[in-house]
């Protein structure tokens, strides 16, 4: 199978995605990496993989399904099966999910449905503080996308202990550990066909 990774910051779980690939963990071809944002670290990452790497500026159309259908266009010339996000910073519009549907996956710093959105890791460490410790845990989540935000079927979940001696930066690094280990594994469970959704749940095929 085919995928792309989109992306639009340094790239962290792309990188652990491309060793992953290069490694076997992941039994699925990387074809080409998108990002919206020109510096991302992460298209530098791909062209140091030698991945096809290709900047699309959102301010070049005039909403976000233009800009999606664009980046659609590009995915057919790469003849790709399913779709990644890691550390991408837009809401896809219901056209892109409608074309690669339960096909789109995303990873999620919190225990879903905990935490929903773009600042979960900053929103978990102010609760625990707020707490005083009773929340003690937060975690990484691997889910599939649906137009609802940060709603979809769960894949993997692990949990990350947060210590009283944590800062938000060491709890991010704990977090980003859990990230990539399990993003790799879920794509490659996806990619094998050893997943199955019902309705909120992806179950696991034993072999």
């Amino acid at each position: 199978m085919n995928f792309v990774v989109l992306a639009s910051g340094r790239g962290g779980n792309l990188q652990a995605i491309i060793e992953a690939v290069g490694t076997g963990k992941i039994t699925a071809d990387l074809k080409v990496v998108i990002s919206d944002k020109k510096d991302a670290f992460a298209l530098e990452r791909a062209r140091q993989a030698n991945i096809p790497a290709v900047y699309i500026n959102p301010k070049d159309f005039a909403d976000r399904e233009t800009f999606d259908r664009v980046v659609i266009e590009k995915l057919r010339e790469f003849k790709i099966d399913f779709v990644v996000l890691a550390g991408y910073m837009r809401i896809l519009s219901n056209f892109f999910v409608e074309q690669f549907p339960n096909k789109i996956l995303n990873i999620h710093p919190s225990l879903l449905p905990a935490f929903k959105g773009a600042h979960a890791m900053k929103d978990a460490f102010e609760q625990s503080i707020a707490a005083k410790g009773n929340l003690s845990v937060t975690g990484a989540t691997v889910h599939i996308v649906i137009p609802e935000l940060d709603a979809g079927p769960i894949i993997l979940q692990e949990q990350v202990k947060i210590d009283p001696k944590d800062t938000l930066e060491s709890m991010e690094e704990k977090i980003h550990a859990i990230e990539h280990r399990i993003y790799p594994q879920a794509i490659d469970l996806f990619a094998q066909g050893k997943l199955r959704i019902k309705g909120q749940r992806v179950l696991q095929i034993k072999p």
